[in-house]
């Protein structure tokens, strides 16, 4: 079975509110095994919700609303979707007195446009919300000849958590064929996202019954892989027999197979080797230590560092020469080098990471470009400094920079 989501508020639309239901309803369907196949935002306009809603209803086996169901002159969710199921609506007096009922308990009175929320479609069990004052509603039946599951849920979501959790997952278990769906995310470095599908592509489309998504990020691409199974077992043999296949295409530049991210693999890594690292950061800003340490535990291997913006700061922090900025400038290998060398050295690590480089949009010239960045990582064995050059804007730059200077090190870790 599959199921379409349709979140209403006006505030959707704007820049100011995201759709966050969405996003666990999806994930809580999954695990039943059920498919999200479309996804729908809708302004408070009834028109438009039950134009959405007939459409929703024509395609998808489970409609899902959220949103809408409140006391005032836009909630619009009940009329709209009772008119597009071609039903009434009564007032339900249950509902009612427990409105009453908790208005009293608040001091507060009960005003006319509360009763609106003891409105339920003809035919629809009431949802018990015991977070707010709107219930929730469940309809099952026929449309256009075909059985189908309306769930109606309100839109705060700490309310529409809980009616859905208490209220919706043992009935939809009840009614779902025995089925989940596996799913694996694999994360790759090293390879724009058509270089990558080129060398892939042959291999996931051998196994029809497997969903494949690619998606680029800034430095790395994601595949994510989605199977469906009666029984999870046999869903995940699937998906493990095609992630080994991909592994053994890709090799090394998989650095991900079950959806972690780059800093949590460096310092899986760093743990594994007892290692310590320490970081000079320039054009980056701080980017490398703000993603080491988003990772809880991190304390274990990740001493500090520096943001060494200015020469007098590379200087004073990390020991680099000043008569070495002033003869190679501080976007060089030389200060990389030493800027990697002279934190290590000064935190007393295992590892010593250092970036330098021009963001832009300004800064850049012929012999050094904005996107040109060098990174080093110092050990006990040596140093290691690499050139490259990252295009796009400044914001792009920076990310680019942080992600290959935490594939450095997972290299040189493995």
């Amino acid at each position: 079975m599959n199921a379409e989501i349709i979140a209403i508020g006006s505030e959707l639309l704007t820049p100011f509110r995201q759709d966050t239901n969405s996003l666990y309803l999806t994930e809580k369907l999954n695990e039943l095994g059920v498919e999200v196949v479309f996804k729908t935002i809708v302004g408070d306009n009834g028109e438009h919700l039950a134009a959405s809603a007939r459409l929703a209803l024509s395609r998808a086996d489970i409609v899902l609303f959220s949103g809408g169901l409140g006391p005032t002159e836009d909630d619009l969710t009940r009329e709209s979707v009772a008119r597009a199921l071609g039903l009434g609506i009564r007032r339900d007096s249950d509902i009612l007195l427990n409105l009453e009922r908790r208005f009293a308990e608040r001091g507060y009175t009960l005003t006319k446009n509360n009763l609106k929320q003891a409105d339920v479609i003809v035919g629809a069990t009431a949802l018990e919300n015991l977070q707010g004052t709107a219930p929730g509603q469940w309809i099952t039946g026929k449309y256009e000849g075909r059985e189908r599951i309306v769930i109606l849920l309100p839109g705060p979501p700490h309310e529409m958590k809980v009616v859905f959790e208490q209220q919706c997952v043992e009935r939809l278990r009840a009614k779902l064929p025995k089925r989940v769906i596996a799913s694996r995310v694999l994360k790759i470095t090293g390879l724009g996202e058509s270089a990558c599908d080129a060398r892939v592509a042959p291999i996931y489309k051998r196994y029809i019954d497997v969903q494949t998504t690619i998606l680029a990020a800034a430095g790395e691409v994601q595949l994510h892989l989605q199977t469906h199974a009666p029984f999870l077992h046999s869903a995940q043999v699937t998906l493990d027999e095609l992630v080994g296949e991909i592994e053994g295409e890709l090799g090394d530049l998989v650095f991900s197979d079950n959806g972690d991210s780059l800093e949590q693999i460096v310092g899986y890594y760093l743990q594994m080797r007892n290692a310590t690292l320490a970081v000079a950061e320039s054009c980056t800003g701080g980017l490398v230590a703000e993603r080491i340490t988003s990772v809880s535990g991190s304390s274990r291997y990740f001493l500090g560092g520096a943001v060494v913006y200015s020469n007098e700061l590379k200087t004073g922090f990390a020991d680099v020469p000043a008569a070495l900025i002033e003869k190679h400038g501080a976007v060089s290998r030389e200060v990389a080098t030493a800027l990697a060398e002279g934190i290590r050295k000064r935190c007393a690590a295992t590892l010593g990471l250092s970036i330098t480089g021009i963001a832009g949009p300004t800064g850049g010239t012929a012999e050094k470009p904005v996107g040109l960045v060098f990174h080093a990582l110092a050990s006990e064995q040596g140093t290691e400094v690499v050139e490259r050059k990252f295009p796009g804007d400044r914001e792009r730059v920076r990310r680019f920079a942080s992600h290959h200077a935490l594939d450095m090190l997972r290299r040189k870790l493995m």
